[in-house]
């Protein structure tokens, strides 16, 4: 009769493997390239490569077909993705629930558009340092939207409602647009104006939308997705925007052009995961963010 030894039997990723390998399989499918899945996991290109090449040495098994513009699954690499996204899925889960249970020493990673990060916030955090210690911040200034439910962010700040299930969501504030330019643009007519636009990305917000009809058929002659670039665009006289409160008001080159129609305020929403929201360093943040806007409500509106 076999006497059991009490060990379980390895996994074909057990000594081979890791979930960081796992990880890695999973973005190169989905992005369809070396170069997409280090952007999106923030590495070099040739960890990309390496550490599925790991992978598929420790399974015995090729999974993509490498092709010079895109990597693609091969049949036994398809079969995997299930498999993968359940472990992902696992993984996420324990990281939240890990993440909760933690003190008020340690990271907490927030997502924000960039220049509301780096003009707005980040010298009200800094006032404010005796409130967050033993906490490091890792703050990312981003304009595509952290996913949360992937812990690519603890806090995400965002300028709309969250339409993602599965969060909790919390209205700290209200952004202001107005309509500004150099002060030389108060002596031209209005029919010779020019405009600074954003990319097409952002043609449905309200402001956009309404920069938009007020232009008519007058020319747009920059539209960037970097609020920074058409911000220095309009104090360099290159022509009218519509640009945060928060931001142009206190710029001694810029004016307020008079008389300009009002777009309605955007609504700055504060979004967690639930199962992070119960990390005590996460709720400090987060009523600490909520705290320093609506202290500053004035200056946003």
């Amino acid at each position: 009769m076999h006497k059991s030894t009490g060990q379980v039997p390895a996994s074909p990723l057990q000594g081979a493997s890791t979930w960081d390998d796992v990880r890695f399989f999973l973005a190169v499918a989905r992005e369809g390239s070396l170069s997409g899945a280090a952007r999106t996991l923030r590495v070099e290109h040739s960890t990309v490569a390496r550490r599925v090449g790991a992978l598929e040495s420790g399974l015995g098994v090729r999974l993509f077909d490498r092709l010079p513009r895109r990597w693609t699954l091969t049949r036994e690499g398809d079969a995997l993705i299930e498999p993968a996204e359940r472990l992902e899925r696992e993984a996420l889960a324990f990281d939240r629930a890990a993440s909760s249970t933690a003190n008020l020493h340690g990271t907490v990673r927030i997502s924000a558009p960039p220049v509301f990060a780096s003009q707005f916030l980040v010298p009200l955090l800094a006032a404010r340092m005796d409130r967050w210690k033993g906490i490091d911040l890792d703050l990312h200034g981003e304009v595509r939207t952290a996913n949360l439910h992937r812990l690519e962010a603890d806090l995400s700040l965002r300028f709309m409602r969250p339409v993602e299930p599965g969060l909790a969501a919390r209205k700290v504030g209200e952004l202001g647009f107005r309509l500004y330019a150099a002060p030389a643009w108060r002596e031209r007519p209005e029919a010779d104006w020019r405009f600074l636009g954003y990319g097409d990305s952002l043609n449905d917000v309200p402001h956009q939308k309404l920069l938009a009809r007020l232009a008519g058929d007058r020319p747009f002659v920059l539209r960037s997705n970097d609020l920074a670039a058409v911000h220095r665009a309009c104090r360099a006289g290159m022509g009218l925007a519509m640009l945060p409160v928060f931001l142009a008001r206190p710029d001694e080159g810029l004016v307020e052009m008079e008389g300009a129609p009002l777009p309605p305020p955007r609504e700055i929403w504060c979004v967690v995961h639930p199962d992070v929201r119960r990390s005590p360093r996460v709720r400090l943040m987060v009523d600490l963010v909520a705290e320093l806007i609506g202290e500053n409500a004035a200056a946003l509106a």
